[in-house]
């Protein structure tokens, strides 16, 4: 008992590091899902989603942090889906990340992930991003955003969905 009390206490102090540094997290490497081929064959669109990063209890001042998990999903089963565009902006409309400079792919049935952490005030209480896509008649990628925290027995979640702009 008497060695398992300061190593507690070391696994604690040392063990809760706080990295200043952190960006939202990509589940994927872009470079690798770049697209060569033309896609003027196919239909365009683009689709808005809104997120939370912060959410505001109490009043104004006091908010708190919520992970963010954005989820771009290929729902069908034979269709590629092409992103030209992903795009993230702040509660004032500032654009804060460009995420791809070349067309990429989403294979059938697959997801692709952007994960905010909790404690990154990454957007704020109004973020956005905006998702410019191709694929074939009738067919778009479904898009949404899971925010949640988490403390002790206590918890929040919701979801947004995507929404096509045109």
């Amino acid at each position: 008992m008497k060695i398992f009390i300061p190593f507690l206490l070391l696994t604690v102090l040392f063990g809760c590091k706080k990295d200043e540094s952190r960006l939202p997290q990509v589940n994927t490497d872009w470079k690798q899902r770049t697209v060569e081929a033309s896609l003027d064959s196919l239909s365009s669109g683009s689709t808005y989603l809104s997120i939370y990063s912060q959410i505001n209890s109490y009043d104004e001042e006091t908010k708190h942090g919520l992970t963010v998990t954005v989820s771009m999903r290929n729902i069908y089963d034979e269709d590629t889906l092409y992103m030209h565009g992903i795009r993230s902006y702040d509660t004032e409309g500032h654009m804060l990340t460009d995420y791809i400079s070349q067309d990429i792919h989403i294979l059938p049935l697959e997801t692709l992930e952007i994960i905010i952490d909790e404690e990154d005030d990454y957007g704020g209480t109004g973020g956005n991003f905006i998702f410019d896509w191709s694929a074939e008649a009738g067919k778009e990628p479904f898009i949404e955003a899971v925010m949640i925290r988490s403390s002790g027995q206590q918890g929040i979640s919701f979801t947004t969905r995507g929404i096509r702009r045109d």
